[in-house]
């Protein structure tokens, strides 16, 4: 089992060779900050739900940012994991009556996450863009941009989010 992000990307099938350099490009600088970078890589890592990945991006972030960075990317995934089934649900349905009754869902930690609220938010965007819900999608973009994101930390985080999808995918392959 590989225990770091070189042994991980070393470990995928030549019918994912694009993702070896992919993932090396994507954990590098960019427009995102360090913490906004790891803290997407965790939180899609958890939404593709490959064990591997997870482990091994859990561990890298640790030695590159700090826990509440770490803990905001769990929580990120697992509410967004919540929040796209349901909001999905509501756009693909697309029923005035659905869109009056109140969601009722618990979502405290999108409003006063532990590090930074457009961080948080960049890894909701990223896990919502890998779980298909257009209407996450648009809401914390929206929300990105009113809190001063770029666009280019926007597309950094999508396109990170897609690499760690991917070689999850990668991962299940096998040789």
């Amino acid at each position: 089992m590989a225990n770091t992000v070189e042994s991980l990307r070393e470990s995928l099938p030549e019918a994912a060779r694009d993702l070896k350099v992919n993932l090396q490009n994507v954990l590098q600088e960019s427009s995102l900050t360090a913490a906004q970078r790891w803290g997407v890589a965790v939180a899609c890592a958890i939404a593709s739900r490959n064990q591997t990945l997870v482990q091994v991006l859990l561990d890298a972030a640790r030695e590159q940012v700090d826990a509440s960075t770490v803990e905001d990317a769990r929580a990120a995934a697992a509410l967004m994991a919540m929040n796209n089934v349901y909001y999905r649900f509501k756009h693909m349905v697309g029923s005035e009556d659905y869109e009056k009754l109140p969601a009722r869902l618990r979502m405290t930690r999108i409003a006063k996450p532990q590090s930074s609220k457009l961080d948080f938010e960049l890894f909701c965007l990223a896990v919502s863009a890998v779980f298909g819900c257009e209407r996450c999608v648009v809401s914390h973009e929206k929300t990105i941009r009113e809190a001063g994101g770029t666009s280019e930390q926007i597309h950094d985080a999508v396109r990170t989010g897609a690499v760690v999808h991917g070689v999850a995918v990668g991962l299940e392959l096998g040789v």
